[in-house]
C-alpha cells in the first residue's frame, strides 16, 4: 500500500503461538511499527514447534521487529519500561498474572505511560473462569463448538484455530477504539479480549435458534437444514459443494441441469417445500450428478449464478488463481525441514483499500530472535556502551 493508515503507532508485543502474533500481524499490516518482545536468551518457543504447529511462527510474525529481553531480570523489566515511554498498544497473551509478577502488568506500565493502550488476550473475559489457563481447543469444547462441527457423539475441534484469530481481531477492535477514546480523554486504558468469549460468539446463531425453532440445535452434520440444496455431491472424477438458496437460484439450477420434472414439481415450489423432501430430493439430485465430471458441473452452475466450490486442501491456495491475481498471497520466508529458506505465498489480511482496491503487504520478514535490538534501543534513547553491557549481561539476547 502506498499509505498504512496505523503508520506512526508503536506497538510492543509480549506474545506467543496464535492469538497475541495475530494481533499484532493486523496492526503490523496496516503499517504501526510492532516490536516483538521475545524472553531472553531462547526467544518464542513458538519458533520451535513441531507437528501442526510448525507454520505458527512464519504464519503470524511478518512486518515486526524483535527484540529479546529477559523480564526476569531487573534491567530487563527497567528496559522494558523505557520502551514502554512512547508505546501506543501493548499486546500481551502471556497465562494469568505473568506480567503482573513480572512488573510488567497495565498498573505498573500505567505510571509509565498513562496514555498506553494495554490489550490483554487471554482464556477468559472477567468471571468465575478468569484465572483458569485456556487454549483454543479447550474453549472449542467448553462453548459447544466441537459439539457442533463433529458428528453426534464425536465432538471434534475445527480444522483451523478459529477462536485464536477471533480472539485477536475482536482485541485489535476494541484497541483500535481505546485509541479513539484516547483521542478525546488523554488517557489509555487496559482491554481485553478472549478465548472462551469468541467461542461463545460463534454460537449465537445456534443458541438464538434453539429458541426461534424450539428445538435444540444438532451438531452440523445432524443438523435440520435451512436451504434444501446445500451439500457434498459426487461426481464422475471428484466431489463438489453445492448451495442453492433462493427459489430464483432452484429454478435456474434445474434448468441448468435440466432437471425440469424437479423443476415444475408444485410440491417443490419454495425453498422451505424443498427443504421438507431432502430426503428423497438430494439422492435424485445426486444420481442427476453422478456421470457429470466436476469441471461440467463447475460450469453451468456459474452459467446459472449458483454457488458452488472444490472440497479443497490448504496447500491448494498456493496456486488459487484468485488469491495470486491481486495480491491475495504474501511471499513469505519459511525454513523448510532441510534447513534451507524457502519464499511461500501466504494469505495477506483479507481486507482491501480505495479505487484502486489495494492489499496490506510485506515490509519485513518474519524477525531473526532480537535481530532488531540496537536499533530499536538506540531509537528509545540507549547509548552503544549500554547495549552492549545489557548483552554481555545476558538482560538481551539476539541470534548472530
Amino acid at each position: 500500500m502506498s499509505t498504512k493508515p496505523l503508520t506512526g503507532l508503536k506497538v510492543l508485543e509480549f506474545s506467543h503461538t496464535i492469538m497475541g502474533p495475530c494481533a499484532g500481524l493486523i496492526l503490523a499490516d496496516l503499517g504501526a511499527d510492532v516490536i516483538k518482545v521475545e524472553p531472553a536468551p531462547d526467544g518464542d518457543h513458538t519458533r520451535r514447534l513441531p507437528g501442526f504447529g510448525a507454520g505458527f511462527f512464519a504464519g503470524f510474525n511478518r512486518n515486526k521487529r524483535s527484540i529479546a529481553i529477559n523480564l526476569k531480570h531487573p534491567e530487563g523489566r527497567a528496559t522494558v519500561h523505557r520502551l514502554v515511554k512512547d508505546t501506543d498498544i501493548l499486546i500481551e497473551n502471556y497465562a494469568p498474572g505473568t506480567m503482573e509478577r513480572l512488573g510488567c502488568g497495565y498498573v505498573d506500565l500505567e505510571a509509565v505511560n498513562p496514555r498506553l493502550i494495554y490489550l490483554a488476550l487471554k482464556g477468559f473475559l472477567a468471571g468465575p473462569y478468569e484465572h483458569r489457563p485456556a487454549l483454543d481447543e479447550v474453549v472449542q469444547f467448553q462453548a459447544g463448538l466441537a459439539y457442533m462441527t463433529g458428528p453426534a457423539g464425536r465432538p471434534l475441534r475445527a480444522g483451523a484455530s478459529v477462536n485464536d484469530i477471533t480472539g485477536a481481531i475482536f482485541g485489535v477492535t476494541a484497541a483500535l477504539a481505546a485509541i479513539r477514546e484516547r483521542d478525546v480523554t488523554g488517557r489509555g486504558q487496559r482491554i481485553s479480549s478472549a478465548l472462551f468469549e469468541s467461542a461463545a460468539f460463534f454460537m449465537v446463531t445456534h443458541m438464538a435458534g434453539a429458541v426461534a425453532s424450539g428445538h435444540p440445535p444438532k451438531p452440523m452434520p445432524e443438523r435440520r437444514h435451512a436451504w434444501a440444496i446445500y451439500d457434498v455431491f459426487n461426481t464422475s472424477d471428484d466431489q463438489i459443494f453445492i448451495g442453492v438458496t433462493s427459489d430464483k437460484q432452484w429454478t435456474r439450477f434445474t434448468e441448468e441441469f435440466g432437471l425440469l420434472d424437479l423443476g415444475e414439481n408444485p410440491d417443490l415450489a419454495t425453498n422451505v417445500m424443498r427443504a421438507s423432501h431432502r430426503s428423497w430430493l438430494i439422492p435424485a439430485v445426486q444420481q442427476a450428478l453422478a456421470s457429470l465430471s466436476k469441471a461440467a458441473i463447475a460450469a453451468r452452475c456459474e452459467r446459472a449464478s449458483v454457488s458452488w466450490a472444490p472440497v479443497g486442501k490448504p496447500t491448494d491456495l498456493f496456486d488459487d488463481p484468485h488469491l495470486r491475481s491481486h495480491g491475495g498471497l504474501i511471499d513469505v520466508a519459511i525454513r523448510t525441514p532441510e534447513g534451507a529458506t524457502e519464499m511461500t505465498g501466504l494469505p495477506a489480511m483479507p481486507v482491501e483499500f480505495g479505487a484502486e482496491r489495494e492489499r496490506p503487504g510485506l515490509t519485513r520478514q518474519p524477525p531473526r530472535l532480537g535481530e532488531h535490538t540496537s536499533e530499536i534501543l538506540a531509537a528509545a534513547g540507549f547509548d552503544r556502551a549500554e547495549i552492549e553491557r545489557l548483552l554481555a549481561d545476558q538482560v538481551l539476547a539476539a541470534s548472530p
